[in-house]
């Protein structure tokens, strides 16, 4: 701690009973110091405190040193006084607390809201691990509604499998070429690349959204891509998924499957976290191309070219602890209140509830 520049400040809170709860940020120090301005004397200011004369004296000659200043004067048969700096500590403390007590009151507030939903028996927390889905954030906000909440980790289809596998969701979200969308090769190859991080993990599979997928382009495609094998004749600059992003796994298994190397795309170590991220690299003329969804295509202004659609799906691990949540889900993703909010999600529309379905969840009990 600096002994004579500007000190940092970490915030904590407590949980307590509803006699204690309060809109001031207590700390032991301005606490002690206000108690010895007002009573004039240590052993005054321990009573109020319900602390020990040897502790509240402990306490203020440490922080004396901490500070390498003193903060009280003291003399036989006197009263004990705050010195000049001790005193601008204590101004500087109440006067910063009532600048800002309504955005404490406000804050204390929000905690306790936050906190009432563990006593809740009402509410639901799932903690989800999911690939970037607009529908799924529309989603999200459509749950907290109904007083389920869930908590969402967006990360690539691999790591949120991966995540559901070992225990760490009780829901992920990826995303699959529908059947007829693709070549079957690339299509059976992704499934088997699920299905080698899910495995074992004991879950069942419900459709959420089918989407469309494709190339984001400049507005109005002035380098006239129509497709992938355009992108790699072109040379033109390509901007890349991560490694684990569903959206990443086909287009390496596009090029196994069409014998194109690495090389051959202009840009393919240059990578990018999500949809938006490369939907704004081609924007900022970072990038001629990516691939990603329509959705965020069209919501930035960029020009679209649509290669194939895909079913995202959720795939759900009932463990006996989110049972009620699980439950709840599911009802609430086929109720018609989400089903009508999902058909005006442009670039969305309803998947149908059975393809694919038999082969999905025998790929997740492997």
């Amino acid at each position: 701690m600096s002994k004579t520049g500007p000190q940092r400040v970490a915030l904590s809170y407590h949980l307590v009973d509803q006699a204690q709860a309060g809109d001031r940020i207590q700390h032991p120090l301005f606490q002690m110091l206000d108690a010895v301005e007002r009573r004039g004397s240590i052993s005054s200011a321990a009573r109020v405190l319900n602390l020990s004369y040897r502790f509240v004296w402990g306490e203020l000659k440490r922080w004396e040193a901490e500070f390498g200043r003193l903060l009280i004067v003291w003399e036989r048969g006197q009263k004990a006084r705050l010195t000049e700096f001790g005193q601008k500590l204590l101004w500087a403390e109440r006067h910063a607390q009532s600048r800002l007590a309504p955005q404490i009151q406000a804050l204390r507030a929000e905690l306790e809201r936050a906190f009432g939903l563990a006593f809740d028996d009402a509410a639901h927390v799932l903690p989800v691990s999911a690939s970037h889905d607009d529908a799924l954030a529309l989603f999200q906000q459509h749950a907290q509604n109904e007083r389920l909440f869930l908590d969402i980790r967006f990360k690539g289809s691999i790591d949120a499998l991966s995540a559901l596998a070992e225990g760490r969701a009780s829901v992920a979200g990826f995303h699959l070429p529908v059947r007829d969308g693709v070549e079957p090769a690339i299509r059976q190859r992704l499934v088997e690349d699920y299905a080698q991080v899910a495995s074992g993990s004991r879950a069942t599979c419900m459709p959420f959204a089918r989407r469309q997928q494709g190339l984001m382009v400049e507005p109005g495609n002035p380098l006239g891509i129509k497709g992938l094998a355009d992108v790699a004749n072109t040379r033109c600059r390509f901007v890349n998924r991560s490694m684990g992003a569903g959206t990443r796994l086909f287009l390496d298994a596009w090029m196994l499957h069409h014998r194109v190397k690495k090389d051959d795309l202009k840009g393919y170590a240059y990578e990018e976290p999500s949809h938006a991220a490369v939907a704004e690299a081609v924007r900022s003329g970072a990038a001629d191309v990516g691939l990603g969804l329509a959705s965020v295509a069209w919501s930035r202004g960029l020009g679209f070219v649509p290669l194939y659609q895909e079913d995202y799906f959720l795939a759900m691990a009932h463990d006996g602890l989110n049972d009620a949540a699980l439950d709840q889900l599911q009802q609430l993703l086929t109720a018609p209140q989400w089903t009508e909010q999902l058909e005006q999600l442009s670039g969305y529309t309803l998947p149908p509830l059975t393809d694919g379905l038999p082969a999905l969840n025998a790929m997740l009990e492997q």
